[in-house]
């Protein structure tokens, strides 16, 4: 192998024609820098437990909330820690980074690492505005640099039943989708960072969290979002500032059937779990609907009963990984990233302005 065919040149090549290339080298290490500690940046170390070859060399961390969380961290106990994201990126040798930083810097930080041409894994929402999205588009198709959300839902067992089960179209034609997100607020264990309570950094909870479900809704049933209504506010909280507690959003599909999701930060503290997720998707021959842990499936020719048969779960961060040799595609589609983004920030605007609201061209 010649010096010109590096690990990195491989890797941000992405071309089907390295994979035999790169699966020659496939003890070495793929080199992890990781932007921030917010969110899910457990995805990338849950990711190293498994695949030895994932090291994660470096992290900025440089807020008392992030060093405290690298300092107790065993899984970064390897890695250098930087004040600064600019220092790390001029500093280490990273074959992948993952952006887990506030919502208002994500954008910054996913341009400044597709300008150095490295695979990027970026905590959601992408941006906090439709005109960061466009500069970040721009950014990553200039530099050519490869891009993942950290959108974890669609690798959990049940989901992926759930589209297996619509794609071989056991229920039908989609038309109609219902989905959930309740959490704890969390405010006395420290859980909601004060950026979280401006707009301007938090760029609010239809983008923070609706962007799961809107992307779960789309992957699926397989049908896109044409147009958005909303709704949201903060209730009974006034020390959250600008994080609403409460939102209701309504979609209409691209067949003419709908979709809706209410999403809340009200589930109390009592509860077993930290959040309630439920997704049901009616269809022309069925009904599939997962809550409380349960997937069941309802059809036209069978009385209910509960999904038991589920693929195992397969880490994010390892299939994107896994996908940058070219050789197998990763699960969430780099279009879909900038899409799920559009139609969340659409939303919000929706309920900010009170008016039906058309979700962007479809890409």
């Amino acid at each position: 192998m010649t010096n010109r065919w590096t690990r990195r040149a491989i890797l941000r090549t992405g071309s089907a024609a390295l994979a035999p290339l790169l699966k020659a080298q496939q003890s070495r290490p793929v080199r992890v820098g990781i932007i921030g500690l917010e969110g899910h940046f457990s995805e990338v170390t849950e990711a190293a437990k498994v695949r030895s070859e994932i090291q994660i060399v470096a992290v900025a961390a440089g807020k008392p909330r992030e060093i405290q969380r690298f300092s107790s961290n065993r899984a970064l106990a390897g890695a250098k820690r930087y004040d600064d994201y600019r220092q790390m990126l001029d500093a280490e040798k990273l074959d992948v980074v993952a952006i887990c930083d506030e919502n208002g810097q994500r954008a910054s930080s996913v341009i400044a690492c597709a300008e150095r041409g490295l695979a990027i894994a970026a905590e959601k929402p992408l941006a906090i505005s439709l005109e960061e999205l466009e500069s970040v588009r721009k950014a990553v198709t200039r530099h050519k640099a490869r891009l993942t959300m950290l959108l974890p839902m669609r690798f959990e067992p049940h989901y992926a039943a759930m589209h297996g089960i619509i794609s071989r179209g056991e229920i039908g034609e989609p038309v109609a989708l219902g989905a959930q997100k309740s959490y704890k607020l969390g405010l006395d264990r420290g859980q909601r960072p004060d950026w979280m309570r401006r707009r301007q950094t938090y760029g609010g909870t239809i983008p923070y969290i609706g962007i799961h479900m809107v992307d779960l809704m789309r992957w699926v049933s397989g049908r896109e979002f044409v147009e958005t209504a909303a709704f949201q506010s903060t209730v009974g909280f006034p020390d959250l500032g600008d994080m609403e507690n409460n939102t209701a959003v309504i979609y209409r599909l691209d067949n003419r059937g709908t979709a809706n999701l209410r999403m809340d930060y009200l589930r109390p503290e009592t509860a077993p779990t930290h959040g309630d997720d439920r997704l049901r998707v009616a269809g022309t021959k069925g009904v599939v609907e997962y809550q409380q842990d349960q997937l069941t499936l309802i059809t036209a020719s069978a009385k209910p009963r509960a999904v038991t048969d589920l693929p195992p779960r397969r880490p994010l961060f390892a299939d994107f990984v896994d996908s940058l040799d070219g050789s197998r595609p990763h699960r969430i589609a780099e279009a879909d990233v900038y899409r799920v983004t559009e139609i969340v920030l659409r939303s919000r605007e929706a309920a900010e302005t009170n008016k039906v609201v058309p979700c962007g061209a479809r890409v």
